[in-house]
Order: C-alpha cells, then structure tokens, then sequence
C-alpha cells in the first residue's frame, strides 16, 4: 500500500477509521514557515459535519503536531501531525458484509482479511482530515505569494450555484468569502435549494452527489512538465486518491469536444506588460504546463454509497447473496464537507510543483 504522494514535498497519511488517530507526515518543507493552529483548526471545522445534512458522527479534531515544528515555525525535518479519533461506534459495523459502493470487496481481494474494516478502516473519508490538516499547513505560505485556492459547489443534487467570475480581482473575492463559509456556494438560495434537496434524500433513507469547482489563482507561468508530470497528470492525481471523487476535467473539460478550434483556442495579450489569455477554455494550462492563468477544474463527487435503503450485495465469508441496510452513522451528502478536501490536496500539490521549480526555500 503506497500511501505518499509528491516528489520534492512529500505528503505520507496514516490511520483507520476507527483506529486510535489518522495523521500525516509533511517531508520537505523549508524552515522557518510559520505554523497557524488556529488557520488549522478553521479548516479542520470547514470539513466537521453539521445539522441534518450531515453525519452524526462529529469528531473534534483535537490534533497534535509532534515533530517538525519548534516555537512555531517548520524546523525543516518532517512535520508529523496526529488527529485523535474519539466519536467511534464500531459495532454498527460488519466485517463480512461488503456495502455496496464501498471498497469492502476490493480491500478483502487486496489485503485476505487483514485490513481494519471498521468505518471503512484506511479507506474512510475521515481520513482526508489528515489531508486538510496537510493542507493547512501550506496554504499560508502560498496566500503571501499571492497565491489564492477556493472552491464553491457548482451543483448538488440537481441544483446549480452561480458561475465563477472570469474577472481575476472579482474571482480573488468570491474564493476569499468562499473560504470563510461552510456551505460554499455563491447564491445562498441555490444554497438553501440544495440543503432541501440533501435534506428530501435523507428522508427517503438515499443520498445525493454533485460537482465542484475549483479555482487558483496566482500561479506564475512556467510549472509543470509537458507529459506525465503535468499539473493536469498531478493535480487528477491527488484529487483521484480523494474518496468519492469520480471525475475531473479542467477549464471546458467534455465541453470542449463539441467546439470549434476557433472557440476553443484561448488567444493571447498583452495586459498592461503582462501575458494573458482572452478567454480560459483550457483552465490555465497549455502543453501540462501554467500560463499565469486562473487554474480552474471541476471535480464530481458521488452520492454517499451507505444509504438506509435495503440492497442486494454478498456476505465475504460464506460468498452468499444477502440483503443489506446501511447500518451506522453518514452522511446523505459529503459535497459540502468534500470542498475544504480538494483546496487542501490542490495547496499541497501546487507547493509541490513550486518547490521543485524553485527548490525548498526558493518560493517560501
């Protein structure tokens, strides 16, 4: 199981669900970064559930960092941090039932038995607040380059949100209010629509999915490298590696197969002594590698696979067909939660590619 993603900052996670606490280890940041537990904490809360469209399940996050940082600031050795899991009901849990939509099959072909299945064990989405955790650790550091990541939920459940600004000053603004609301939409009554939505699903015991969109703002030209080291290849990457996440396109994505090149092509300027793009089909990226464009990619997220409606799945250890009724604490909807996931995993991959064009301490 490789659990460690980056090439010169490297991001390793750990833990069950269940387990004692998840964390992450943070190799090759520069010394000297400033640490903001508090920043930490806001977006460990970001991705906390809350109310009725939500899981039960609210875990405090009380992290711990236990190495890597001394009298608040990175020392340049790894940076471990541990998030202790409190709120656990294990016994809503089988061991021989594979949940539909889950990967309780696919671990017991990978691991014969030996994985935590618990929650969801080393596959649960309460891992990815080890990831927010990660995240928040770089985020500061990229802010005071000028370097701006929000996400707002494009859909849910059928219901669209407003677009994106593709006016950079008006786009730096929305991402920036964006990041200080938990349910991040930009017309608070698609909002409410969506929450009524979550809200009828839970109610009919099923769950709903949705899209995310995705803006950077800031980034210099020149990251990236033109093939399998693409920002598209690293960012679809880690963004893959987040559970429920089964689709990502950047700029038009699918879109632009049904354009003409003419539509398509984003044409070039010059912006007050600076290269810009008219339009931004292609979300900031040409060839894999940036243009000082807005980065802008999408990602869907499924619906919840653990619902309260009775399906047809088999029990692992008599490979029998039985029925099964989520069981347990989830969520009817984890697009909400799930936004806060894709900011962090685009920071730590966004410190990754600046670190290697510009080394350790060279953007920092």
């Amino acid at each position: 199981m490789k659990n460690t993603f980056g090439n010169a900052l490297c991001v390793t996670i750990f833990g069950e669900s269940h387990g004692p606490a998840i964390g992450a280890v943070l190799d090759g940041l520069a010394p000297g970064l400033a640490v903001d537990e508090e920043f930490i904490r806001h977006q460990l809360a970001l991705r906390r559930p809350s109310g009725r469209i939500s899981t039960a399940r609210c875990e405090a996050d009380e992290f711990r960092i236990v190495s890597g940082v001394h009298e608040g600031r990175t020392t340049g050795s790894p940076l471990c941090i541990l998030i202790p899991n409190a709120d656990t009901k294990s016994g809503d849990y089988s061991t021989s039932i594979a949940r539909p939509g889950h990967a309780d099959y696919t671990a017991e072909c990978k691991y014969h038995g030996y994985q935590d299945a618990r929650g969801g064990g080393h596959f649960s989405g309460r891992i990815t607040a080890a990831l927010v955790a990660a995240g928040a650790l770089v985020l500061p550091a990229l802010g005071k380059k000028g370097i701006v990541i929000g996400t707002h939920i494009s859909r849910c459940a059928g219901v669209k949100d407003a677009a994106l600004s593709s006016d950079e000053a008006t786009l730096i603004h929305q991402l920036s209010a964006l990041n200080d609301i938990p349910f991040a939409v930009l017309d608070e009554s698609a909002g409410e629509r969506m929450r009524a939505a979550i809200e009828a699903a839970r109610a009919e015991g099923d769950s709903v999915g949705g899209v995310l969109e995705t803006a950077i703002v800031g980034l210099p030209a020149g990251l990236g490298e033109p093939w399998f080291d693409s920002v598209e290849s690293l960012l679809s990457h880690a963004l893959f590696s987040i559970p429920a996440v089964k689709g990502v396109e950047f700029g038009d994505g699918f879109a632009l197969a049904d354009q003409l090149g003419s539509v398509a092509n984003d044409t070039l300027w010059m912006q007050e002594g600076r290269v810009v793009t008219k339009t931004n089909h292609n979300g900031g990226i040409a060839g894999g590698i940036t243009g000082g464009m807005p980065v802008v990619f999408r990602c869907a997220i499924k619906p919840t696979p653990t619902i309260a409606k009775t399906q047809k799945t088999i029990d692992m250890k008599t490979n029998t067909q039985v029925e099964y009724g989520g069981r347990g604490r989830h969520d009817p909807c984890i697009v909400h939660r799930a936004r806060v996931v894709v900011d962090s995993v685009a920071a730590l991959v966004v410190a990754d590619l600046l670190t290697q064009r510009y080394g350790v301490e060279g953007w920092q």
